[in-house]
Formats: C-alpha cells, sequence, structure tokens
C-alpha cells in the first residue's frame, strides 16, 4: 500500500467512483456494497483481471454491520456514495425519514477511521432547499464526527448542539474543515450534463488549503466548434447537407458566439456529445457480437418532456429508477427523426467506464447500476486534486 494514496469506499455500487479515483492515483483497501448485482459486476472485472480492479477487496455487506477497525489499521482518505434515493428528484423525498438515508454510516466512518480526508457524493436534489436545514446537518456532523447524536435525541435537537459547538470554536477531538459543491459532470470532459453535489472534507490538524477544481471544458466552446468554426462536423466527417438543425434554446447562445468571438474562439476545451461518446462503436442494430453489453434494445419512445437526448450535444443524465429505467430516458435522438434506446455500453461510455469493464445482469439491471454511478473522469479530475493536497 502507498502512503498517502490508501482509502476505503463504502456504498460503492458498480463501481464509478471508485474506478476514478483508483485512475487519479489513489487504491482502495477495501470496498463495501450490499446490492447483489453491484457486487456480480465488481466480482465479474475482478476475475477478468481488470487493472483497475487489482488489489481490491470487496465486502459485500450491510455497511450498518461494518467495523471500520478491523478493516485496516491506515486509511488516508474514507469516499463512497450513499443512497440517493431519499434525495433524487425523481424519489418520495423522505430524506432523513428515508431508512435509505446512509449519511449517518458515512459520518460514523469518518469518526472510527479517522482519515486526512474524505469524499462523498450524491444527487443535486440534496440541495433542494426543503432539506436545507438536514443538509447543514450533514455537514456539521461531518465537520465535528466525535459529537455523537445520543439514542433519544431527535436531529433537530443535535443539529442546535452541533450549531453551538460550531460557533463557540471550541477545540474538537477531531474535527474536518468541509466544502461542497455541485459539479455538472459535462464540464469535466464527460459526455453528459449530469449534477452531483461532492462534499469534501481535509482533517483540521493538517491545515490544508483546497479548492474544487475549475471547469476544463466548455459548452461555448462545442457551439463554436460547430456553427462559426465548423470544426466539429468535419472532425465527425458529417456533410454540410446532412447538418442538424440548431437546437432551438441554444439559437440565441449561438447568435452571440457569432457576434461576440467573430476572431477567437471562447477557453477551455470543447463539451463532448454524444456522438464523441460513441465514435468507434458499432450500430447495434447490425447484432454484432464482437462489444459486450453492446446488445440493441428495441421499444424507445418519447413523450411529452422525455425526448430523448441530441446527437451533437452532451447527453441528458442517464436515469436509474425505483423499477427499472423510465420510459422515454436513457435513449438518443437520431437524425433521422427516429430514437432508439442506449445499449449498455452507449451508457458505459457516456459515464466514462472503460471499454474492457463489463456489467453483470439484465439491459434494465446493467442500466440500473450505470445510472446510478458516479462517472469516472468527473471521480478521477476530483480525486487527482484531493491527492495533491495529502501527499
Amino acid at each position: 500500500m502507498n502512503n498517502g494514496r490508501s482509502s476505503i469506499e463504502l456504498f460503492t455500487g458498480a463501481g464509478g467512483l471508485a474506478l476514478g479515483l483508483e485512475q487519479s492515483g489513489w487504491h482502495h483497501s477495501a470496498l463495501i456494497e450490499w446490492d447483489e448485482h453491484a457486487c456480480s459486476t465488481i466480482h465479474l472485472n475482478e476475475s477478468l483481471g481488470h487493472p483497475l480492479t487489482k488489489g481490491w477487496r470487496l465486502f459485500p455487506d450491510d455497511v450498518r454491520t461494518i467495523s471500520y477497525l478491523d478493516l485496516s489499521d491506515h486509511v488516508d482518505m474514507v469516499a463512497g456514495g450513499p443512497p440517493c434515493q431519499p434525495f433524487s428528484l425523481g424519489g418520495k423525498h423522505r430524506a432523513y425519514q428515508d431508512k435509505r438515508d446512509m449519511f449517518p454510516e458515512a459520518v460514523r466512518a469518518v469518526r472510527e477511521l479517522r482519515p486526512k480526508c474524505f469524499v462523498f457524493e450524491n444527487v443535486k436534489g440534496l440541495l433542494r432547499q426543503t432539506f436545507s436545514s438536514y443538509f447543514n446537518y450533514i455537514i456539521l456532523q461531518l465537520s465535528y464526527p466525535m459529537i455523537i447524536r445520543k439514542g433519544d435525541e431527535d436531529w433537530q435537537s443535535h443539529l442546535s448542539k452541533l450549531e453551538r459547538h460550531h460557533t463557540g470554536a471550541k477545540e474538537a477531538d477531531l474535527s474536518y474543515r468541509v466544502v461542497y459543491r455541485l459539479l455538472d459532470a459535462a464540464e469535466y470532459g464527460v459526455s453528459q450534463h449530469r449534477h452531483r453535489v461532492f462534499i469534501v472534507g481535509f482533517r483540521s490538524d493538517l491545515q490544508k488549503e483546497w479548492s474544487f477544481p475549475e471547469p476544463t471544458h466548455s459548452l461555448d466552446r462545442l457551439l463554436w466548434d460547430q456553427w462559426v468554426s465548423g470544426e466539429y462536423w468535419e472532425e465527425h466527417r458529417v456533410p454540410k447537407s446532412k447538418l442538424p438543425t440548431k437546437h432551438a434554446k441554444l439559437a440565441a447562445r449561438i447568435r452571440r458566439l457569432e457576434s461576440d468571438f467573430s476572431l477567437f474562439p471562447p477557453p477551455g476545451e470543447r463539451c463532448k456529445t454524444v456522438r464523441d461518446a460513441l465514435r468507434g462503436l458499432p450500430d447495434p442494430r447490425n447484432k454484432s457480437d464482437t462489444v459486450p453489453n453492446h446488445e440493441f434494445r428495441d421499444g424507445a419512445r418519447p413523450y411529452h418532456g422525455h425526448t430523448g437526448s441530441s446527437l451533437d450535444l452532451p447527453s441528458k443524465a442517464l436515469k436509474a429508477g425505483d423499477h427499472g429505467v423510465p420510459g422515454g430516458e436513457n435513449m438518443m435522438a437520431l437524425p433521422d427523426g427516429s430514437y432508439r434506446y442506449y445499449t449498455v455500453r452507449e451508457s458505459a461510455r457516456l459515464q466514462t467506464f472503460p471499454d474492457d469493464y463489463v456489467f453483470s445482469g439484465s439491459w434494465t439491471e446493467a442500466m440500473r447500476q450505470i445510472g446510478n454511478a458516479v462517472p469516472v473522469e468527473l471521480a478521477a479530475a476530483v480525486g487527482k486534486s484531493i491527492l495533491k493536497q495529502v501527499t
């Protein structure tokens, strides 16, 4: 184990966050995940010798039964994505009333392991106004993990105790300096508009100065390369006679670029599109058996509010759903006016999973795993930035 790079991950799922952190230089000494299908995916890739899974120890257990001190005597980072259904925009929005709220277990892991830092991620619904008090409660618990909620104490009373401690600037045996930010994966090189809340903390005694990595990719640069310079269409060999209609919601933005940036393109790299992500993959309707997880699924139909993703923009966020992929989601709108579902492999590309990372289970089950995942490249960007502060 490399000192300064050891980590433990909770709620691993199919491995999006774990792969990104491994890619950025961290090494997970233990992963915890109870879902049997997600565990099957991880075990499958381990058996196939995927290099990023080398040395992983997966514990297929309920995180509430884990004694972290039995797993490792040295951990530099705790990571994980507590189940998002309690806060998801598509869920029932029960938050702390939902038994699937696992943030208390994330706090317990930090308390028992005392890592140098931690990173937790969740859906943007966590920042909904109706959850603001509870979100503040989460942040303060992570800031002062040793101030434990008593068995008969309700969360509001515990929140008040944490607030008094925080404003009183009292010394604590263990405390963390915590920041959070809502990130759009498309601004970090992912071919998908996917918003995730990242919560990052550094142990106070380390006195680290850190901020989230700046975005590297720009939608304005994409629109410039498409509608001003034309480089995007040339690169993809799309003839002028087959150019799609300009997206109506972006028309004003394109006109501004044409007038304000007539000589120089906007800074940064261009956002990646669905067409970028799927480059090199055969059309699944041709029934190619050479690419794993690339089987065609019929029946994609648009309906009001769910009209698929444009081929030449970042994809809409992939959905998981409690009971399979919702109708009208996870599909692309093709230039000829037709629609089709993304294959599992195409969805994995949109989430920046490596092509040699395969998924276990049916189309519906694999799409659920992918739809719940963190984009690998987004996790890598955050993980690399954190790593610089602890090595």
